[in-house]
């Protein structure tokens, strides 16, 4: 609709009329001209609309099949009967033994019939993809593809088929690398899984339920999913099933970036939510298996913990960043350096901790016997704290406890509190605490428990009873208060809201 404007002739023939019609139609005019020129001038005064992308159509994935599908292969695994273990085709669902007998496929896990009377005879115990890393023939796949397995079979896209020997596998990264005796392979082209973004294309190659050189796509669902201690997962949407473990996640330009690796599903099958392993994680578990057959990691000694929004504001952190530790190991490096339950590490040689997650991937990437710097957050102060890290082993020291003495003080929190006798604090190396005998009303709805040990009040170290129960009856009950806990030999902070 045009804006009405008194200064037009039509609009002065109109008016000039006579005084009383004037008025009624100035009135009428002003009036329009608000509700018109109101919202006209709003928007000539926005900003210019970002025009979005124009979407030409889906994308055609038949080239990329046609240059990467032969170098993606299947690896077949046999395992020896050994007693009740060579019988698991049991646990798989129903359904599942049913799609494979339809097709044709031996059932992993489940025993050959022919193979009863001799106990050593190799037994089809599951499929897996895999991929060309080398024209030699070294091939990535999962580590769980491979593990346990007496025989690996790796069949190509023209139906030759190699034994393989396994190089190493690291079952933290669930990455192995295997070879085949093999000259002049197709191999693929190593992508970066860093420029991936959420909502871009990429596709699968593998052998679901034994069904080879399956293609399936879908997007990039998300990123740095952390499912755990040393991997941001990709998550995608591309249709993976059992079989497609070990193969690769391409994108748009024909490059791997990442391994096939888990799905979530509650039922075993496709539900929609996948996860892959960032191909440059991957390579770099490669070359450590290519070159010493094994992974070498370091480590500090500590157990983390992420931190919560509602911890980081109670204890003056700001924002949520950072790993909460949550337990120190006896004589570690962290141990030795003065770390304490209760800190929070935000950087590791001036990197970032955004997300507890990744602490472990900093510390393990560094090379055992180096000195490195944490940026720690302890009693609302950053300090730099130096550790020398050591290389990760399987040993961890467990933490005991003793029977809580028999004295007992309710406090303002509705919590019933003991102190610990000086000898269990020796062992539990800690300064102070109370012990938590009961917990009633917001503190237990917060989590507290009966056995926790109360380290800190409201960034407050205790010391004993007496102290913890004088400060808990000065707290003000219109803000949070933040307890920072040790349950056996975890610590972390739990928050008891406003208005308790």
């Amino acid at each position: 609709m045009p804006h009405l404007n008194p200064t037009r002739p039509e609009c002065q023939a109109v008016v000039s009329a006579s005084l009383r019609r004037r008025r009624a139609l100035w009135g009428l005019v002003a009036g329009l001209g608000l509700a018109l020129s109101g919202p006209a001038t709003w928007a000539a005064g926005a900003a210019t609309p970002v025009q979005g992308p124009v979407v030409k159509g889906l994308p055609d994935f038949t080239e990329l099949v046609e240059l990467t599908g032969p170098s993606v292969v299947n690896i077949r695994t046999a395992e020896r009967a050994r007693g009740a273990r060579a019988g698991g085709g049991g646990q798989l669902d129903p359904g599942v033994e049913e799609f494979f007998r339809r097709f044709g496929i031996p059932v992993p896990g489940q025993r050959n019939p022919r193979a009863e009377e001799d106990e050593d005879q190799p037994q089809r115990r599951g499929v897996g993809s895999g991929f060309i890393l080398t024209a030699d023939g070294l091939v990535m796949t999962n580590a769980h593809v491979v593990e346990g397995a007496d025989e690996l079979i790796v069949t190509l896209t023209d139906k030759r088929e190699f034994k393989a020997r396994v190089i190493g596998q690291d079952k933290r990264t669930d990455v192995a690398v295997v070879k085949i005796d093999a000259a002049g392979l197709p191999a693929v082209r190593i992508g970066d899984a860093n420029r991936l973004k959420v909502g871009e294309w990429v596709m699968a190659i593998g052998s679901p339920f034994g069904l080879d050189n399956t293609v399936t796509a879908g997007i990039v669902s998300a990123k740095q999913r952390d499912t755990g201690d040393f991997l941001p997962f990709i998550q995608t949407d591309v249709a993976i099933n059992p079989g497609n473990s070990g193969g690769p996640l391409i994108n748009l330009r024909g490059e791997v970036v990442g391994i096939n690796s888990q799905i979530y599903s509650p039922s075993g099958g496709y539900a929609g939510i996948s996860f892959a392993i960032p191909i440059d994680e991957a390579m770099r578990v490669a070359d450590q298996l290519r070159a010493h057959g094994r992974v070498i990691r370091s480590r500090i000694g500590v157990s983390i913990a992420p931190v919560t929004r509602e911890v980081a504001e109670s204890i003056g952190l700001g924002k949520p960043q950072g790993a909460l530790v949550r337990g120190v190991e006896n004589g570690s490096p962290a141990d030795r350096a003065g770390l304490e339950a209760g800190d929070i590490i935000v950087k590791v040689d001036g990197k970032a901790v955004e997300r507890s997650g990744e602490l472990p991937r900093l510390i393990g990437a560094v090379k055992p016997g180096t000195r490195v710097v944490l940026q720690v957050f302890r009693n609302k102060a950053f300090r730099d704290v130096p550790v020398t890290v050591v290389e990760l082993d399987a040993d961890k020291t467990r933490i005991s406890q003793e029977p809580a003495p028999s004295a007992t003080a309710r406090t303002a929190l509705g919590l019933a509190v003991q102190d610990i006798p000086e000898g269990q604090r020796r062992e539990l190396r800690i300064k102070g605490g109370v012990r938590v005998e009961s917990a009633e009303g917001a503190a237990a709805r917060a989590g507290v428990r009966e056995g926790d040990v109360v380290l800190a009040l409201d960034n407050v170290d205790i010391t004993d009873v007496r102290q913890f129960t004088a400060l808990a009856a000065k707290l003000d009950k219109s803000r949070p208060v933040s307890l920072l806990v040790r349950r056996g030999e975890w610590v972390n902070y739990l928050v008891i809201p406003a208005g308790r």
